[in-house]
């Protein structure tokens, strides 16, 4: 397959803002090649990334938990005063903070991304892991697959190298820090073929000679901010590292091609569809299969 762009050397960038590096077209990241699979498609992923979105404030407490655990990341702005947003002076601060690119928080939210880091700061795991002075947070790392000729990047939260291993940490909040629903999470939003892009990327770069190692730390929005910090297995960070092979032939095809296929893609006839496999058979056994 042609390559897409020309190979360049793997480069780990110091000071990219993280809005350049979201507004990259000339590289893939992890959130890309996701959305190319199932239940995504090509076409969706392009209009996507050809329109971003305006901030969602479901993410601005997750965003400012990274920030206050990490020490880098997006600039937060208390709105003092207020207690929602029910009044135009509170929609007025927080329109202009996001204009400005930065994440409004009202006091009460203040409080609670403070315990928060606090909690992080605390756990047996994940402190020491995310210890200030530990690891590199937030840095951009881009490299060419070898396979398609693809400009790939990823931003790893947190990256300690160091001469026997190199570990990289992702700190996720969620509504259930469970390990259970955590590895629901996983598969819901295929967590692992993030964990297997960025062990690439960091190898890719030189950063790991002795080899990456991939954390997750997902925290509980809910007090007290419970912490549940998990490595990647071993035989889902090779199925995530084979859904991002697909994923990088179809942004190559692609981008040569300049088609962006929907779910179905060019067929002689309509497809069949029916319920979910396992519904199929539990009703043909009752119905049918007596």
């Amino acid at each position: 397959m042609t390559a897409t762009v020309e190979a360049e050397a793997p480069r780990f960038v110091d000071g990219l803002a993280a809005e350049s590096y979201h507004a990259d077209k000339t590289s893939i990241s992890s959130t890309g090649l996701r959305a190319l699979l199932a239940p995504g498609c090509p076409a969706q992923f392009k209009y996507d990334r050809d329109n971003p979105a305006p901030p969602k404030r479901e993410f601005d407490l997750g965003h400012a938990v990274h920030a206050a655990v990490l020490g880098e990341g997006c600039d937060i702005v208390e709105i003092t005063g207020f207690s929602d947003y029910k009044k135009a002076d509170a929609r007025i601060l927080r329109d202009a903070a996001y204009a400005a690119g930065k994440v409004p928080l009202l006091p009460k939210e203040k409080l609670q991304v403070d315990a928060m880091a606090k909690a992080v700061r605390e756990h047996r795991d994940a402190g020491p892991l995310l210890a200030p002075g530990m690891g590199i947070p937030e840095r951009s790392i881009y490299w060419t697959d070898p396979a398609t000729g693809v400009r790939c990047r990823a931003r790893p939260d947190w990256l300690i190298i160091r001469p026997e291993v190199t570990v990289i940490v992702d700190l996720k909040t969620t509504t259930d820090a469970n390990p259970e629903a955590c590895s629901k999470a996983i598969e819901s939003y295929s967590y692992h073929q993030q964990g297997a892009l960025y062990i690439d990327g960091v190898q890719a770069a030189g950063l790991a000679p002795e080899g990456a190692r991939f954390f997750y730390a997902f925290q509980s929005k809910k007090a007290p901010y419970l912490i549940t910090v998990r490595e990647l297995a071993d035989q889902d960070q090779d199925i995530g590292r084979a859904r991002n092979e697909r994923a990088l032939r179809i942004y190559a095809e692609c981008e040569q091609t300049g088609i962006w296929p929907d779910w179905t893609g060019p067929v002689p006839t309509i497809p069949q569809l029916g319920m979910p496999a396992w519904a199929t058979i539990r009703q043909f056994e009752e119905y049918i299969g007596e």
